[in-house]
């Protein structure tokens, strides 16, 4: 296994939702501290090391400059997850920012993976997109597959986040009226976007916005008022939850109907 030098440190970690969900933020240094368990026969488990290394490299390689990071354990480690805020030279001035979440399980929950996502500079909410994936289970060849999986979804990862841009550019520009608001929340349960639960608190958000920014009545409000209901989920729920109100907001905006 190749050892792979931390790099120096970078600014503090984002606030979100993996300080709300339960799982121990931890440094670079206890994670890579956690003992990767023997596999077997089938199951080749891969050290969560080097799934956050080859993930770093490929980013930089590809011209990512990587911001902010943060790691959280859980299961007393079995379970990672991972939230990396990354920009290129060429990206302007925004609202929002990108992000990508990396996975990893020494317990057979889930395979190693990575997604793409955005976060919302005003309160620092995150929502994972479902347009970048990859899934390798902990087979025999693992190790081996990981670099090809990570450089192919990494080099999608460009085009990728300006289409995010673009979504949410369309979100801005999508009036919506308090009616069709109530509508939408209903039909994000229905899409287990959201859980019934959890409506009072989208509804608080979207009448009250917290924040100065959310005040326009349009899509991207709306969804904030989601994603601030987010934070009180593990990011494991958090990301199967953000792919399923995407698909929500985009057939809402005309976006799916565009790509």
């Amino acid at each position: 296994m190749n050892i792979i030098e931390p790099p120096a440190p970078r600014a503090k970690a984002p606030r979100g939702m993996l300080l709300h969900c339960g799982a121990e933020i931890v440094s670079r240094e206890q994670l890579f501290a956690v003992q990767t368990p023997p596999g077997t026969q089938t199951w080749y488990p891969l050290s969560h090391r080097t799934i956050l290394g080859e993930v770093e490299t490929q980013l930089e390689s590809s011209g990512f400059t990587i911001l902010e990071e943060t790691h959280a354990l859980s299961h007393e480690g079995a379970r990672y997850f991972a939230v990396m805020s990354v920009t290129l030279p060429s990206r302007g001035q925004a609202d929002f920012g990108w992000i990508v979440g990396i996975r990893n399980s020494h317990d057979m929950s889930y395979p190693a993976g990575l997604v793409a996502g955005t976060r919302t500079f005003v309160c620092d909410n995150l929502c994972f997109s479902g347009e970048v994936r990859i899934s390798r289970k902990h087979t025999r060849f693992a190790e081996r597959d990981l670099r090809h999986l990570t450089a192919r979804a990494v080099g999608q990862l460009g085009d990728r986040f300006h289409n995010l841009d673009q979504r949410v550019l369309a979100y801005k520009e999508e009036r919506i009226t308090n009616k069709r608001a109530h509508d939408i929340i209903i039909r994000a349960v229905d899409c287990a976007a959201i859980t019934p639960a959890q409506i009072p608190e989208v509804l608080m958000q979207w009448r009250k916005p917290e924040h100065e920014a959310f005040e326009p009545r349009n899509a991207w409000s709306l969804f904030n008022a989601f994603t601030e209901a987010h934070k009180t989920v593990n990011p494991h729920t958090a990301l199967r939850r953000g792919e399923a109100l995407h698909g929500l907001f985009d057939a809402e905006t005309g976006v799916a109907l565009a790509s």
